[in-house]
């Protein structure tokens, strides 16, 4: 039996957030100011931190790459969306929609394991002072940094398995402003039984992971600071 004719789609076009152009440009004016601002603070935020050695601790280290992961997120979303408020519809390739998404998968996935870790540190600081040295010595640091960006890595080779899988022969319009995993998903043309459910495990295990372990410290913390009699000791 012959294979019924259709199209393979190439590219997507992304609709944006609305057809109205008085509207997109003082969207465009909006989100270009949010993004320089993000782009100016975390880079100065790195550069104050790499160039002050009074700041080369664990704590400023996370912050760092905190910074450095916010902006690898907002990069891979907003210069795009920008683009779209210029002229309604922006198009991407098939690849191109792939590799925004994966990317922004990344970056958001090591910014949980980021805080996680700085939720750590601080409950180490608070918790058990004497220890600290030893419980997030450099090594110990890099390894929460390490882990971070595999962490990151991993959950997006999900997504991105998923979605090389996928073939598209349909519509080709995404009605969002980025290529979120659930819009492609809906413009599929294959069998999605499965695969919408296997980057949902992996991203929900790791949501579930980085809250219980902020959660828990910063709970020890709270305990922590209202054990303590001295005012000063728990303004420090």
């Amino acid at each position: 039996m012959d294979a019924p004719n259709h199209t393979t789609v190439t590219e997507f076009i992304l609709l944006g957030l609305t057809e109205n152009s008085t509207l997109r440009v003082i969207l465009f004016m909006i989100f270009l100011g949010i993004y320089a601002v993000t782009l100016v603070g975390n880079i100065s935020i790195i550069t104050l931190i790499r160039s002050c050695p009074q700041l080369h601790t664990p704590m400023y280290l996370f912050l760092s790459h905190l910074a450095f992961v916010d902006i690898g997120f907002s990069t891979s979303i907003t210069p795009i969306m920008l683009t779209g408020f210029l002229g309604y519809g922006t198009v991407l390739s098939v690849a191109a929609c792939e590799t925004q998404f994966s990317i922004a998968v990344t970056f958001g996935t090591a910014e949980c394991f980021l805080l996680a870790a700085m939720a750590y540190d601080r409950y180490v600081a608070i918790c058990s002072p004497l220890l600290y040295s030893t419980h997030m010595s450099p090594r110990i640091c890099f390894l929460l940094v390490g882990v971070s960006y595999v962490g990151g890595c991993v959950n997006s080779w999900t997504f991105t398995g998923c979605l090389l899988s996928l073939s598209f022969c349909g519509p080709n319009q995404i009605d969002h402003f980025f290529c979120d995993f659930p819009a492609v998903l809906k413009l599929s043309c294959s069998d999605i039984s499965i695969i919408g459910i296997i980057p949902s495990i992996s991203a929900g295990s790791i949501i579930v992971l980085t809250v219980f372990v902020i959660a828990v410290s910063y709970t020890y913390i709270l305990i922590t600071i209202l054990k303590m009699h001295s005012t000063e000791g728990r303004h420090k």
